[in-house]
């Protein structure tokens, strides 16, 4: 082979191993990663699958913030609402020790009084009170020979003046009339259920009314009508002549009970004049009172209606 074309041959070679190389280059640069488009559309669908999600539990938690802070603005509120409460509850108890019940309470305290009924927190603290008496009368048993007995007060579960055909037509407020109506009922159940479970122990009960005795048979009906006809041993009430004071009355009227040779072991009222003074060695109970009535003496002389 002459050396032209030994020449040729080689420049032929170098360039097919340069077309090689570049061939070679081209398709490492053009290669990339394959899928099949099932395996697409199944990548794509997971993806959207956990937007989705995310956008959900962003949702969810948003949801949860707001319904934190409903709550806790609903307790706030309703603190708020326990307090104002609490301050008219102290404002009546002093003026119910100073006799000075229904004088320069609050405003605010009559709707936060009908509240307190209508929303069950009355009946709540009624419970509560009943679970501390029957706590103690487990722990405390009555005398074989029967000269322990438990006194229970009905006034503010009974009226005063039975006779009258539409006792809270006095109100000039119907809400306040309801108010009362509800709460006396609460109060009835709980007293009956108390009397019931006393007498079952062996607990003579004695009744009193600061009510005159000329009532007093319509007191006793009343008394069979809600259920009482056989849970009590003895009803006190006041003469008709009798001018003393409640709180002087109801002092002679314990040492009646005293003289006859009975033992009080346990006093039951809403009141608080029957509990001042009370002997030592006896259970003494105050039922919770709502303030509704309390609005009934702040009425002014020209909205007073008489009904005797």
């Amino acid at each position: 082979m002459s050396a032209y074309g030994h020449q040729m041959e080689e420049s032929y070679s170098a360039r097919s191993l340069s077309a090689g190389s570049e061939m070679r280059s081209s398709y490492v640069l053009e290669s990339g990663f394959y899928i099949t488009s099932f395996a697409a559309t199944i990548m794509i669908t997971s993806l959207a699958t956990i937007g989705l999600l995310m956008i959900t539990m962003l949702v969810a938690l948003s949801m949860m913030l707001q319904s934190c802070q409903s709550r806790g603005s609903g307790v706030i509120e309703l603190q708020t609402v326990n307090d104002d409460y609490s301050y008219c509850k102290v404002h009546s108890l002093h003026a119910e020790l100073n006799s000075l019940e229904g004088q320069n309470l609050p405003s605010i305290c009559k709707d936060l009084a009908i509240e307190y009924v209508k929303g069950g927190r009355y009946a709540r603290e009624l419970d509560s009170t009943k679970s501390l008496i029957e706590v103690y009368f487990d722990k405390v048993k009555p005398s074989d020979d029967g000269v322990c007995v438990v006194l229970i007060d009905i006034d503010g579960i009974f009226p005063l003046n039975p006779n009258s055909s539409n006792l809270y037509q006095r109100f000039h407020d119907n809400s306040i009339g309801n108010c009362m109506l509800e709460s006396q009922n609460l109060k009835r159940i709980l007293v009956l259920g108390l009397c019931k479970k006393l007498q079952a122990a062996g607990w003579p009960i004695v009744l009193l009314s600061r009510g005159h005795g000329s009532y007093r048979n319509v007191t006793v009906e009343n008394l069979g009508i809600a259920g009482f006809e056989s849970c009590w041993s003895s009803l006190m009430m006041r003469d008709e002549d009798d001018s003393n004071k409640e709180n002087e009355w109801i002092s002679r009227q314990k040492n009646v009970i005293r003289n006859n040779g009975f033992i009080i072991k346990g006093i039951i009222s809403s009141h608080m004049d029957i509990l001042i003074a009370a002997d030592t060695g006896m259970g003494n109970f105050l039922l919770p009172d709502p303030i509704c009535d309390k609005f009934e003496q702040q009425r002014k002389p020209s909205q007073s209606i008489d009904h005797r």
